[in-house]
C-alpha cells in the first residue's frame, strides 16, 4: 500500500470557522473539531491531516507580525514530520501573510497554501468546503516523490496563486482574489491542473526561517490636491524608516517643488521611499513620464509590480534583517521571492 502523505492544517481563524451568535448576530469563531465535523469529506481522504489550531481563534483584522513569526515557527517545527501546509486565514489580510510568508520562508521544498471562505463553513452556500479540500489536495500531491507546488500560495475558488503576487480585490463574491501581474499556478476543474512553467521549482538547499521584522514602514496614498502638511508629517516621523510611496499609472506623482523637497529631505535624511502604483495592475516605471523623472532622481526606489501588500511586507523584512539602506534599496529592486517580474 502507498504511503499515506500527511497535510498539517492550521487554523488561525477567519470567516471559514465562524458561527452566527444567536443573541448578537454577529459572527464570532467556533471550537476548531466543529469545522472538521462540517467538512466529514475530509475523511474520504487518503491523506493524513494533522492540526494545530490556534486558541483562541484569530481575526484577519487583528493579524501581525507576531503572528507571522508564529506561523514559521509552527511550519520549521513540523517541516521534516509532514509534506505540505495549509493555514486557514481570515481573507482580509490573507495577501499580507501570504507576502510575509514568502520572504520569511526560505528554500521552501513543500507547499504552504493559505485559504479560507467568505461564507462560514456552516452555511448552506458555503465556498470554505471546496477551498478546504482542494487546498488540502494540492498541498498532498507528490509527482515522483516531490511534491509538485513549492512555494507559499493562495487557493481561493478554483484558482492556486503565488502569495506574494495576490490582491484581496471583492469583499462580496467568492472569487475573491486576484493576480493580475502573474499567472494563476494551477486550476480546479474536474482535475487540478498545474501551471508548471509558472510554478517555482523546489529548493535543493536546506530549509530556514528568518523571522526577524521591523514594522517600522508607513504607507503614504497620493491624490489630487493631498496636503503638504499630511506629506510631511509622515515622512519626518521619526519611528518611520521607509515608506511606501502609493502613486498614481506607472509610478507619477505631482511635480510641485516643495512635495519634491518634501522626499528628497527625508531621502537624505536616511528614510527610504519605495514608489508602488495604486492601479491593481501594471508596473512602475519611473521617468516614463515627466512627473515621475524628478523621483528617479532623488532617489526613490522604482517598485516594478510588486503589489502594496508584498511591498510593505517586504520592506518590514529586509528592515529586519539588513542594517546598510544601500543594500535595503538594492534588494527592493531584486526579485527574492517570486514577488516581482524578471
Amino acid at each position: 500500500m502507498a504511503k499515506r502523505n500527511t497535510v498539517l492544517l492550521i487554523y488561525t481563524g477567519g470567516t471559514i470557522g465562524m458561527v452566527q451568535d444567536v443573541q448578537s448576530g454577529t459572527l464570532v469563531p467556533f471550537d476548531f473539531e466543529h469545522l472538521l465535523l462540517q467538512v466529514p469529506e475530509l475523511k474520504k481522504f487518503n491523506i493524513n491531516i494533522e492540526v494545530v489550531p490556534f486558541t483562541p481563534a484569530i481575526d484577519s483584522s487583528n493579524m501581525h507580525p507576531c503572528i507571522w513569526e508564529k506561523l514559521c515557527k509552527i511550519i520549521n517545527e513540523n517541516y521534516h514530520k509532514v509534506d505540505g501546509f495549509v493555514i486557514l486565514h481570515g481573507s482580509d489580510t490573507m495577501a499580507f501573510t501570504a507576502s510575509a510568508l514568502s520572504f520569511m520562508l526560505h528554500n521552501l521544498s513543500k507547499p504552504v497554501i493559505l485559504t479560507g471562505s467568505q461564507l462560514p463553513i456552516g452555511t448552506i452556500r458555503t465556498d470554505g468546503k471546496e477551498n478546504l479540500i482542494t487546498a488540502i489536495e494540492i498541498a498532498a500531491t507528490k509527482k515522483n516523490g516531490k511534491s509538485i507546488v513549492s512555494e507559499v500560495c493562495i487557493y481561493f475558488e478554483y484558482k492556486l496563486y503565488r502569495g506574494n503576487r495576490t490582491h484581496k480585490f471583492n469583499a462580496e463574491h467568492f472569487d475573491a482574489f486576484h493576480s493580475p501581474n502573474y499567472r494563476y499556478l494551477a486550476k480546479a476543474g474536474v482535475y487540478i491542473d498545474y501551471n508548471f512553467e509558472a510554478l517555482k521549482k523546489p529548493s535543493k538547499e536546506k530549509f530556514f526561517i528568518k523571522t526577524k521584522l521591523d514594522n517600522s514602514v508607513a504607507v503614504l496614498t497620493l491624490f489630487p490636491g493631498i496636503s503638504l502638511h499630511l506629506v510631511e508629517a509622515v515622512l519626518s516621523n521619526k519611528f518611520i524608516k521607509a515608506i511606501v510611496l502609493l502613486t498614481f499609472g506607472s509610478g507619477n506623482a505631482p511635480n510641485d517643488a516643495q512635495f519634491i523637497s518634501l522626499l528628497k529631505n527625508a531621502i537624505k535624511n536616511g528614510k527610504i521611499i519605495y514608489n508602488v502604483t495604486q492601479c491593481n495592475a501594471g508596473s512602475v516605471i519611473q521617468g516614463r513620464y515627466e512627473t515621475s523623472e524628478q523621483l528617479q532622481e532623488i532617489g526613490i526606489v522604482a517598485g516594478a509590480d510588486i503589489t502594496t501588500e508584498a511591498a510593505i511586507t517586504k520592506l518590514m523584512y529586509l528592515l529586519g534583517n539588513y542594517k546598510s539602506t544601500t543594500t535595503i534599496k538594492q534588494l527592493l529592486q531584486q526579485n527574492i521571492a517570486g514577488e516581482l517580474s524578471n
